[in-house]
């Protein structure tokens, strides 16, 4: 019998990267992808537009590779999905949390916007000369 979880994403980071790392000293890389589907409703005529947030974690090499992706930057991740259950320290009763643990990963952008973006995210960390 064949069994399959495989997920395919494409679509833009929702904030930078962020490298953390495990109590053993396991690096991983997680962040948010953001998914939207477009749809004419019927009846108003009127366009409508549904986005979905997805948790991505990356671990080891390809993680720290990943570690350096831009908010805003266009992606396609493929990976597994998984489910994580947690208790929240504020409450008694567990969260369960969908994520996709990426395989693989590639950067869709344009070298023309991805060096548009590195010199705006420079321009704007720099601080006037008053």
């Amino acid at each position: 019998m064949l069994c399959k979880n495989r997920i395919t994403l494409i679509g833009f980071l929702g904030q930078h990267a962020e490298t953390r790392h495990t109590s053993s000293g396991t690096a991983y890389t997680r962040f948010s992808v953001a998914t939207s589907v477009s749809w004419k409703d019927g009846e108003t005529g009127e366009y409508n537009t549904r986005t979905e947030w997805h948790r991505i974690i990356i671990w080891n090499k390809l993680g720290q590779g990943a570690a350096n992706l831009p908010k805003g930057a266009y992606v396609e991740v493929e990976g597994e999905l998984r489910y994580r259950e947690f208790t929240p320290a504020e409450s008694d009763r567990s969260a369960r949390v969908a994520e996709i643990y990426a395989g693989s990963i590639l950067l869709l952008d344009r070298p023309d916007r991805q060096s548009a973006s590195n010199a705006s995210d420079s321009e704007s960390s720099e601080k006037p000369n008053d």
